[in-house]
Order: structure tokens, then sequence, then C-alpha cells
């Protein structure tokens, strides 16, 4: 494509990434938000909340798969318009980019669908049992050494009729048995086989894209920097946190910044940032000789006083001794 091609899809396409962008950064906040009150201490405790909120994890769920899908965008966009500026940029790793997010999105649908199906197994009480009492009573043992005996009946705080250690107990057996639950759910391996895959994706994409920004002077390196970092900790199971370099790069495809977009956006081609090196003899070397040497001709004329302008034809009046003529 030619750079006059390149510069007209770019700003076809510039608000329509960031509001995808955007749309896909707020869909996830969402469904973070959606699943609060499926939150507790233990597996039993999430399954029972996952099955009395069932419409809580559909709705977090649809949110999350629209957030991932929307994703799509700027990581194209933004591969494209590295690709527009260097031939180094290899086109095949388009698949990896667009496949990343698509990953996340069905580990998300195969996640809550094994989810809902472990919480009507735990609740229905279809779920294995193999703790046993002797067991959790053993493990109750060595929490209480752990911790203070008040920290400990505080924890398992059942009211009267029971002791801390038995209600102990009967927690330790419920989360074993919803663990099991959730391992014998039919698509636990698919979500999770998808999920392992999509993080491995937006990493090597959040790498390769952000990399090539800084190179081509697309992005600025904090920012490539940044989401680099961030991709790598979306292989820890952080994947919201590259929430924050997406809402970056939505404000900055449509040009929302203050400080407005790179250089290399409006060039149409690669403008390289300068390395520490270039910068470093940059500032050895100085100014340069021409802008020395009008500095100093500015100086020179300021110290110099004005001349005299000479008066040329200029008639002498009656008193003028030029003007009188020699005597006789």
């Amino acid at each position: 494509m030619t750079r006059s091609q390149v510069l007209a899809r770019e700003k076809r396409w510039s608000v329509r990434v960031a509001l995808a962008t955007l749309a896909g950064v707020v869909c996830l906040i969402a469904s973070i938000i959606a699943i609060g009150d499926v939150r507790g201490e233990g597996s039993a405790e999430i399954l029972r909340l996952a099955d009395q909120h069932h419409s809580s994890v559909v709705l977090s769920t649809v949110l999350e798969i629209a957030g991932f899908i929307l994703l799509i965008a700027p990581l194209v966009y933004l591969f494209r318009a590295d690709q527009a500026r260097s031939k180094k940029v290899r086109a095949q790793f388009i698949g990896i980019i667009v496949a990343a997010p698509l990953f996340l999105a069905l580990s998300s649908g195969f996640n809550a669908a094994a989810t809902s199906e472990a919480a009507s197994e735990f609740v229905a009480g279809h779920a294995s049992v193999t703790m046993t009492k002797k067991e959790a009573l053993e493990k109750c043992h060595a929490d209480l050494k752990d911790k203070e005996a008040k920290a400990f009946g505080e924890e398992f705080d059942s009211g009267p009729g029971a002791t801390a250690m038995d209600r102990c107990v009967e927690t330790k057996i419920a989360d074993d048995t919803a663990e099991n639950a959730i391992k014998a759910a039919s698509v636990r391996d698919v979500g999770t086989g998808f999920g392992l895959a999509g993080r491995l994706g937006i990493a090597f994409a959040l790498f390769y894209v952000c990399l090539w920004g800084m190179r081509t002077g697309l992005l600025t390196r904090f920012w490539g920097s940044l989401g680099i970092a961030l991709g790598v900790a979306a292989l820890l199971l952080l994947v919201q946190f590259t929430l924050i370099f997406f809402l970056y790069f939505g404000l900055l495809a449509a040009g929302w910044l203050p400080r407005g977009r790179p250089p290399a956006w409006a060039a149409g081609e690669a403008i390289p940032w300068p390395t520490p090196g270039e910068k470093a003899a940059a500032g050895l070397a100085g100014p340069s000789q021409e802008s020395t040497a009008d500095e100093e001709l500015a100086e020179l004329e300021s110290e110099t006083p004005p001349r005299k302008r000479k008066q040329r034809d200029t008639p002498s009046g009656p008193d003028d001794p030029a003007d009188e003529e020699p005597s006789q």
C-alpha cells in the first residue's frame, strides 16, 4: 500500500477501533462487577452462590465474551499499522493476533458452563465425597496450630450448638466435595485448555505489536514497554491488567490524548525513537555550528552602537561654516 492509502485506511478506521476498544474495556469491567454476588472464601460457598445467582453468572459471561471479541479490533489495527511501516513485521502472525482474544472468549463460555454444572450437582447432593471426617479433623488441627485460637474461632464461628472445630470439619468436607464437582464438570478441561491458549496468545500478541510499535514510533517507549509487561502478566492469570493498555490505546487510536499521537501516525512511515546512546551523543555534541554562529552574530549586533548615517545632498544653512566662500 502507498503512504496515502495507509493514512486513508487508518483514518477511516481510527474512531471505529477506538469505540470498539473502549466498549471492550467497559464490557470486561462490567463483567467483573456483575459477578460480584458470586464471591466466597471456599469452593463450596462459591458454588452455592453461583447456583443462587445463576442470572449474574450468565450476564457476566456474556459481557466477558463480548469484551474479549471487541479487543480483536485494537490488536489488528496496531498490527496493520506496524506492518505498513516496516517490512520486517511478519504477516502470518495475524492469525495469532485474532485467535488470542477468541480463545479467551471461548474459555469464558466453557468455564461458565462448567461452573453452572458443578453448582447444580453440588447443591443437589450428587457430587462425590472423598474426604473423611478424620482427614478433615487433621487439617483443622493444623489450621488451629497455624492460627491463634481467637482467629480460628472467628473464621469458623457457627453460633450456638456447634463448636468451631465441628464447623471447620464440615467446611473442609464441603469444600473438598465442591472441588470434586468442579473437576467432574464435562467441559472443564476444554475451558482450561482454551484459557491457557488464550493467555499465551494474548501475551505474544501484546509483545509483538508493542515491540514493533516502539520500533516504528507508533508507541512511546513507556507504553510499549508497559504493554509488553502486561502481556506477560496475562500468563499469570492477570488478564484484567491488560485493560490498562487497551484503555490507553483506545484514546490513542482516535487521537483523544492531550498530547496527541506520535509523529509516525501522521507521517505514514516509521519514525523510530532515538536510543539512549543517540540522546547522549546529541547532548555531548552540543549546539550546531550554524546555531552558534547565529547566537554570536546576535550578540555582536546588540553590543555594537548604531552608526550615524552620512547626509547626502543636504542644503547647508547660511550659518554653516562649510558653505562660506573663501575670502579673496
